[in-house]
């Protein structure tokens, strides 16, 4: 990289991260989240400008240097982070702090007594329990313990300093991408074009068109479909066409994924309108697809909230988190709506490196700073802030190397318990050298009185010694986290209801898609009667057992009832909606419906359908989030 110079033309292959800043020579798809934040691909042009550090998403590209490494884009990040750490100012731990006064107190009350009394003897004595082994030995134990404690969880503290400093934190700034939200796009909907061909069959020849492709996007409609069990097929004749999607065979159909112009013409047609404008208001990315050259639908892929980061911010403010901040390079709305589920104080918007790097600087004015982010654009921050928390589960190197804790687990709430764990080590740590170096100053005058010779302080010394380390001792022990207790069987239990909720997604889809479809003029009542049927034999069994066995599971897991209050509510609503459509579909028929009953219907299935969006997130942040990653079994609470 080092031998690059201006005007040189580059090859970046796929997956590769982009050198040096440069201009492109081909059309691109380019992952920029670890620079910007930005979670979903983009798609650049030729001529546009392309900044080092950014990953190439799609095809090999071409492009001319503008830049010499050590001017680019990263580099500058780098030295921003250098800059951040020569600026921050040292750490003198506490166990020091003690140290500093205990020792010219010793010598002075060691002199104090000789001189007063003339025997060197009680001098001897008080040299000899003056221990300070609370100092050099129980606080470092309490300090390694706390660090042993927070590896357990998944959290890796990068020595007793960093300890200390995250658990005095009190302001705590959150990237988006990759810390509160999940970091890359998944599918979200699917919407047809005219209901010729439904949204699972759709899905099917687009996600078995898209197993062969390396698009960054494929991996979420492949995985959509395989979630919906669906069954793929290995497709034939498959063709990329540079700058507009992919087309291929599968079956007897011609499958066509890509932009809406190749897939929709110049002229793009009321749903294609409607699907832009409902992507631009979530923050979406949209991807159409045509079958035997008809146009047939659309995928929405988005960037989801991770379901524990609402719990989590919770967490951090009882562990004592007085401030939350969302500082990010996301757009402004994206970025508010985010802020506002998951419950932070301050959105910060459209911020690049230096714009984080200054944010750090002014809310440590409010107090302590603790910095989560996981791309190389927070890399300044986390080496500016009081404590910087990087996620290496998507392998930020950059990040990770900056910051003084590292998340090696897919799951923030870990932060939580991890400044609680810090802050109990550094009270057990207190607590020994206060216990210890107190009982060794009340030795010390017993000896400079006369009344403890050198042997018999040699004992009592001893007795300190152990005593404060047997406290230190206590930090390996569990203490008070946030971590939910789970058995086996319940964890068991948890993931089979999840997989049963993911299954009822598309259906909740349907409601809406059927309910747009009406027509107030030539209403046909028919799919709707094929979607309540479905609804009470697929839908209200599943609420029915998330009511008998999921609700008992969360309160099990909680200890209380108040936390499932909300859930049980939706379960009778959603099972009272259902009930209001039957009765309304048994009283219409498709001869004297009436355009008032179509609206009434209309009304129904859209007021069903928002309570069940509504639902779905409630059990998503209060059940499903409670399942450790993998699966495997929960931290227990101690007590």
């Amino acid at each position: 990289m080092n031998d690059v110079v201006v005007s040189d033309l580059l090859l970046v292959g796929t997956g590769e991260i982009v050198p040096v800043d440069g201009r492109l020579r081909c059309t691109a798809t380019l992952d920029e989240s670890a620079l910007t934040g930005e979670p979903l691909p983009l798609e650049r042009l030729s001529g546009d400008d392309v900044r080092s550090g950014v990953v190439n998403a799609g095809k090999p590209i071409s492009l001319v240097a503008t830049a010499l490494a050590t001017e680019s884009t990263y580099a500058g990040v780098v030295r921003l982070v250098q800059q951040a750490q020569a600026s921050s100012a040292p750490f003198v731990r506490t166990a020091d702090r003690f140290a500093i006064l205990f020792v010219p107190l010793t010598l002075i009350l060691a002199g104090a007594s000789w001189a007063l009394s003339g025997d060197p003897v009680r001098a001897v004595a008080v040299l000899v329990v003056a221990t300070p082994c609370p100092l050099l030995l129980a606080a470092p134990i309490a300090i390694m313990s706390g660090l042993s404690r927070a590896a357990h969880i998944g959290v890796v503290i990068k020595g007793g300093s960093a300890l200390e400093r995250l658990a005095g934190g009190q302001v705590m700034l959150f990237d988006k991408t990759g810390t509160l939200t999940q970091g890359h796009p998944v599918l979200a909907d699917v919407v047809t074009a005219g209901g010729v061909i439904d949204a699972d069959e759709v899905l099917r020849l687009a996600a078995s068109l898209d197993q062969v492709s390396a698009h960054v996007l494929a991996g979420a409609i492949v995985t959509g479909g395989t979630g919906r069990g669906l069954a793929l097929e290995l497709p034939e004749d498959v063709q990329e066409v540079h700058g507009y999607g992919l087309a291929g065979t599968v079956g007897t159909h011609r499958v066509r994924l890509g932009k809406a112009s190749w897939i929709v013409g110049d002229v793009a047609p009321p749903w294609v309108r409607q699907a832009r404008r409902r992507a631009d208001l979530d923050g979406s990315l949209t991807v159409f697809v045509s079958v035997d050259d008809e146009p047939a639908g659309a995928f929405f892929l988005e960037d989801r909230i991770r379901p524990d980061s609402p719990r989590m911010i919770r967490a951090l403010r009882e562990a004592g988190i007085t401030r939350v901040v969302l500082v990010t390079g996301d757009r402004a709305d994206i970025a508010d709506m985010v802020g506002r589920i998951v419950g932070v104080d301050t959105v910060l918007a459209d911020c690049d490196p230096a714009d984080k790097l200054a944010a750090i600087e002014r809310e440590s004015a409010h107090g302590p700073t603790i910095m989560v982010g996981d791309g190389i654009n927070d890399a300044p921050a986390l080496a500016a802030a009081g404590v910087g928390v990087a996620l290496a589960s998507r392998g930020a190197t950059a990040s990770s190397e900056a910051a003084d804790v590292v998340l090696t687990v897919d799951r923030v709430d870990a932060l939580a318990d991890a400044i609680l764990i810090a802050r109990r080590s550094k009270t057990i740590a207190l607590q020994a050298v206060a216990i210890g170096m107190g009982l060794s100053l009340v030795a010390m005058v017993v000896a400079s009185l006369g009344f403890l010779p050198p042997a018999a302080g040699a004992v009592v010394q001893e007795i300190i010694d152990v005593l404060a380390i047997g406290i230190a001792l206590r930090g390996v022990l569990p203490g008070r986290v946030h971590t939910i207790a789970m058995t086996s069987a319940d964890v068991a239990t948890a993931l089979r209801l999840r997989a049963e909720h993911d299954a009822v997604l598309p259906l909740i889809e349907k409601i809406r898609s059927s309910a747009d479809a009406l027509s107030t003029r030539s209403a046909d009542l028919n799919p709707v009667r094929a979607l309540l049927d479905r609804l009470e034999a697929e839908l209200l069994p599943h609420e029915r057992a998330d009511e008998e066995i999921l609700v008992p599971l969360v309160d099990r897991a909680l200890g209380g009832t108040d936390a499932t209050a909300a859930m049980s509510r939706t379960h009778a609503e959603i099972e009272h909606q259902v009930r209001k459509l039957r009765r309304l579909l048994n009283g219409l028929d498709s001869e004297s419906t009436q355009p008032e009953d179509i609206v009434e219907l209309r009304r129904l299935l859209y007021g069903l359908y928002a309570v069940l969006r509504l639902h779905n997130a409630q059990e998503e942040e209060g059940a499903f989030s409670l399942v450790p990653s993998g699966g495997g079994n929960a931290q227990p609470v101690a007590p």
